[in-house]
């Protein structure tokens, strides 16, 4: 509860600084997904980026993204999704409404999966090492996922909701900024063998990783 207080009493000083104090909002230059590499370290590749349809797309309040199943030589996959918002609030007719990312954690039993497990756990690869990150192991059926995703915007990564509202709140009061982005891991658990995909995780991550502060502002 301590939490939730203090994440609201943040949005409204946010609110009444943004309605009576802010300047035009600032969106930092960055490069287009379309333009990430198909090949990485490792022998890691993605055979074709995925196209979200326009529904997804404006439901998602995406304003680029980087979507595919990357492969290596020894048959491992994982899905890669980084969803940047160059805004997390739309103006429209001298107002404002939410634009903020969509929490995989409440996105996933709304699909299906249960999370059978729930964690926050040290990156240990990329610029942010060290930093907490949320780890998922989820359920559908017979099919389990390893998951990892955290929030990336504006020089942090925050695994915490309650926080990325906060930095948003701060952000937006006094940087007019409030891009920000989801970075999301998802890896089939094969036969219940958690560490194989764990082990799939660690190799992918730091390829990425170290390529996205041009596509994700700092």
């Amino acid at each position: 509860m301590l939490k939730l207080g203090v994440a609201l009493g943040f949005l409204a000083l946010n609110l009444y600084t943004y309605y009576f104090l802010a300047t035009d909002a600032v969106i930092p230059e960055r490069r287009s997904f379309s333009d990430f590499p198909a090949e990485l370290e490792h022998g890691w590749s993605c055979d074709q980026f995925v196209q979200m349809d326009d529904r997804i797309r404006r439901n998602l309040g995406v304003t680029d993204y980087l979507l595919c199943d990357f492969w290596n030589q020894d048959g491992r996959v994982a899905n890669v999704y980084v969803g940047y918002h160059a805004s997390q609030v739309r103006e429209e007719g001298g107002g404002s409404r939410e634009n903020s990312i969509h929490p995989p954690a409440h996105c996933l039993p709304g699909s299906g999966w249960d999370i059978i497990h729930n964690e926050l756990v040290p990156l240990e690869e990329g610029p942010h090492r060290g930093t907490r990150v949320r780890r998922l192991l989820i359920a559908r059926g017979d099919e389990r996922q390893l998951v990892y995703y955290w929030y990336q915007s504006r020089g942090r990564v925050v695994a915490e909701d309650w926080k990325k509202i906060l930095y948003v709140g701060f952000d937006r009061a006094t940087r007019q900024r409030t891009d920000g982005s989801l970075v999301r891991f998802s890896v089939p658990v094969f036969r219940g063998d958690e560490e194989s995909a764990e082990a799939t995780f660690r190799s992918l991550a730091p390829s990425v990783l170290s390529r996205l502060p041009a596509y994700v502002p700092e």
